[in-house]
């Protein structure tokens, strides 16, 4: 799919990008091809724009992982989003794919996660672990299919891996998760892990954004279309 069938949202200051599965939402150690060189490609292209095209990295999602990422296309725009995130002034809510019931069909959870970096993977652990931070999201069961579970879930802390580790830590793998707990890999590589929305005020015309990123097409995603 082109990138400009998966924009959604566009004006002088932002560019918002429905991530596929396998795509960086920046560079990383592996020097492969990123989100970030695709947009700027698109507007290199699209614009006539000479030179070396801006792009601000506001924030990210996991590899394997899919959904709607902003990035500021102005060093404005980069700045007051940056403040914006920091200050948790972003509601954002992702789908994840599970494969048993959760304990109650609505909850919220708050776990200590530890990241080990060696392993890039985070785990709940005792409060009294140095390095422990506090994580705490909320969920509820939104469809089932014949062997899975559709959660929608809204982050209130922004820890490393956090709806991976911590639905692993109630007994839930996303499906294709294989580093936290899910039996098989998906065909794709990816997770069915997605950042279904995000809704802000635009930090220029202050008006409220809000956008849903379209599910993958394909898997068992289409089982709850």
């Amino acid at each position: 799919m082109q990138l400009k069938d998966r924009i959604l949202y566009e004006d002088n200051h932002l560019i918002i990008v429905n991530k596929l599965v396998g795509e960086l939402s920046q560079g990383d150690q592996s020097g492969d091809k990123t989100l970030v060189d695709t947009i700027k490609e698109y507007l290199k292209k699209t614009y006539n724009k000479p030179g070396n095209v801006f792009l601000g990295v506001v924030h990210r999602l996991d590899r394997p992982t899919s959904g709607a990422l902003v990035y500021a296309k102005t060093d404005k725009a980069l700045s007051r989003l940056n403040a914006l995130f920091r200050d948790d002034k972003v509601d954002k809510t992702y789908w994840a794919v599970v494969d048993e019931m959760p304990p109650n069909e609505a909850g919220t959870l708050e776990h200590y996660l530890l990241k080990d970096s060696k392993k890039n993977k985070s785990r709940a652990v005792s409060a009294k672990r140095s390095g422990a931070k506090l994580a705490k999201l909320d969920y509820r069961l939104i469809s089932a299919s014949r062997n899975y579970f559709l959660l929608e879930v809204v982050l209130h802390t922004g820890r490393h891996h956090q709806i991976r580790a911590q639905l692993e830590a109630i007994g839930l793998s996303i499906k294709g998760d294989l580093k936290y707990g899910s039996k098989r890999s998906n065909p794709d590589g990816g997770i069915c892990l997605h950042g279904r929305t995000l809704s802000f005020i635009h930090p220029v015309s202050q008006e409220r954004i809000a956008v849903t990123a379209p599910i993958p097409t394909g898997g068992v995603w289409q089982a709850f279309v």
